[in-house]
């Protein structure tokens, strides 16, 4: 428990700064391509689709933060942008400074008014902001801030002390207000002043501009994407890549590649690693079939702290309980676990980590659900046929086996599936009626998905979170969710999870099938290279990477 839910400020010295490093004389590339696997559709890695895309791990050095997710995954203190102390325990109070010289890469300061934003944006107040999530976010009460200030100070709620707090106000979580104001022709300050006053009219203008703003198309107007790290945006390709290139406006160390590519997920993956096209590959195991290596590149495997899952959709044909429960009777997941040669995986709670509380979820229900049984499929359904369009983003390998495990297990129950699978398909494709069933990681994401919380995580099933991408409702679920926010209690964090499995394995919002697997490709030229188990990836350093020449 202490190590899941520890906030570990520590510096990373190695990895940030010259891991592996070989000798100054070396010439160093002066581009590195990265290629990740979802596709790169947001600059606001905070709304429901973005939070689900490549992403975090593309922009984790372009929008900095008081922390970053080091390479377990662990919260770690980046006093490049700013520092956070507690001033008070019951109730939670936190100072948080930002650093003088912190500005965004057009000039502008980087102020508290973007943690007002971020606070605002994300803690489910006003309904108007299209958030992934709520956590942690909606137990803050107040944030002290005077408009342009670098300071600001964040009070809890009574008995909501948010444990993991580390990961609020964090890399890629906290998007510029100041072009907000500029897009809405506002004054400077006016932003904060709508949202603190909860101005109905004016934060609803805001928030749709920050779930649209920063959508990411070759034509985009870059003044609208200012960055507050190493790296900045420079362009979009035709193709969906961004090219990212040194921020003369940081006030850090200075990133050792000057310009890093970062390539969306594409069908020809292996090709372009026998060309030698990227540097650097970070996708989940097996979604590109069976990868052969050329000799000038190292493969390293390792879980992520996402769980691949069957996401069922609130309308159609498995709106139903009965439904769901009977795809999820005949879906042989011993047999999808272990062509992904990992356990299966029972937890939806406490999933982020494997730990001691791991095995409270897997209730005596669990074994109804351990392998295929067509029988009992059919029985659960009065013997009706169902039809079935299961979709997850293409090109997936290893999920157009998992669809095609499903439909032939499922064939004797009636049941009948349809891969409906896309290259765009994704939270929104499940949310707007276009599959029945979306296979993902946490939240929909074709990568982890994962905070690295499992407290966090935890959300996706709260009625109030954006990425509960079934709609999933349970008051008593809900407050079980509040409550593990909340808990260091060891004791109590077993109660809770034993009381939330049997009520979640009757509801069946979501069916769990393994722990993803991570797969980091990268040139034995590349260093200081490191894989991550959260959503942010490799690409929580970029900017210490090194390509030798």
């Amino acid at each position: 428990m202490a190590g899941r839910r520890a906030i570990a400020f520590v510096a990373v010295l190695a990895l940030m700064g010259g891991l592996g490093l070989t000798s100054c004389s070396e010439e160093t590339a002066d581009s590195v391509d990265y290629a990740v696997d979802g596709t790169l559709i947001s600059y606001n890695t905070n709304t429901v689709a973005g939070a689900a895309s490549g992403g975090p791990q593309a922009f984790a050095r372009v929008l900095t933060g008081f922390n970053y997710h080091g390479p377990d995954g662990q919260i770690v203190g980046d006093h490049d942008f700013g520092t956070v102390s507690v001033v008070g325990r019951s109730p939670l109070i936190l100072d948080y400074e930002i650093k003088p010289n912190a500005v965004y890469s057009d000039g502008k300061p980087i102020t508290c008014d973007d943690m007002v934003l971020a606070w605002a944006s994300q803690s489910g107040r006003f309904p108007w902001f299209d958030a992934a999530s709520r956590a942690g976010y909606s137990d803050i009460a107040t944030i002290d801030c005077a408009p342009g200030q670098k300071k600001a100070r964040v009070s809890f709620a009574p008995e909501r002390g948010f444990t993991d707090f580390g990961q609020l106000f964090t890399a890629t979580s906290m998007m510029p207000a100041h072009v907000i104001a500029d897009v809405l022709g506002l004054g400077d300050g006016a932003v904060t002043t709508a949202l603190l006053n909860n101005d109905g009219p004016a934060v609803e203008r805001i928030a749709q501009v920050w779930n649209s703003t920063w959508n990411l198309t070759p034509d985009l107007d870059l003044k609208k994407f200012p960055s507050s790290g190493p790296y900045k945006l420079e362009s979009v390709t035709g193709d969906g890549a961004v090219v990212l290139v040194a921020n003369d406006k940081w006030w850090g160390a200075k990133p050792v590649t000057p310009q890093i590519t970062v390539w969306p997920r594409r069908p020809d993956l292996q090709d372009r690693v026998n060309e030698g096209a990227y540097d650097v590959v970070d996708i989940a195991a097996g979604s590109s079939g069976t990868l052969n290596l050329p000799d000038d590149y190292v493969r390293t495997d390792s879980p992520s702290a996402g769980i691949e899952q069957l996401i069922f959709a609130p309308q159609g044909p498995l709106a139903a309980v009965p439904a769901r429960r009977a795809l999820a009777l005949c879906t042989p997941r011993d047999v999808i676990a272990r062509n992904a040669e990992v356990p299966v995986a029972n937890s939806r709670l406490n999933a982020a980590t494997e730990d001691a509380y791991t095995a409270a979820e897997a209730t005596p229900q669990v074994n109804e659900f351990a392998v295929g049984n067509p029988e009992a499929a059919r029985a659960a359904l009065g013997g009706q046929p169902l039809r079935v369009r299961i979709g997850y983003q293409t090109p997936n390998a290893r999920l157009a086996a998992t669809v095609g495990a499903i439909a032939k297990a499922c064939a004797p129950a009636g049941i009948t599936v349809e891969d409906v699978a896309g290259e765009n398909t994704g939270p929104l494709t499940l949310r707007d009626n276009q599959i029945d069933v979306l296979i993902a990681s946490t939240g929909g994401a074709a990568g982890s998905g994962s905070s690295g919380s499992s407290a966090m995580d935890a959300y996706t099933l709260h009625s109030a979170n954006g990425n509960n991408l079934p709609r999933y409702r349970n008051e008593r679920i809900d407050a079980i969710i509040a409550t593990i926010a909340v808990t260091s209690d060891p004791k109590e964090m077993a109660r809770l999870l034993g009381e939330a499995g049997p009520i979640l394995w009757g509801d069946m919002p979501t069916l769990p099938l393994y722990r993803q697997q991570r797969t980091l490709l990268t040139s034995t030229k590349m260093f200081a290279v490191s894989g991550n188990p959260t959503r942010w990836g490799a690409g929580w350093n970029m900017d210490r990477w090194k390509l030798s020449q």
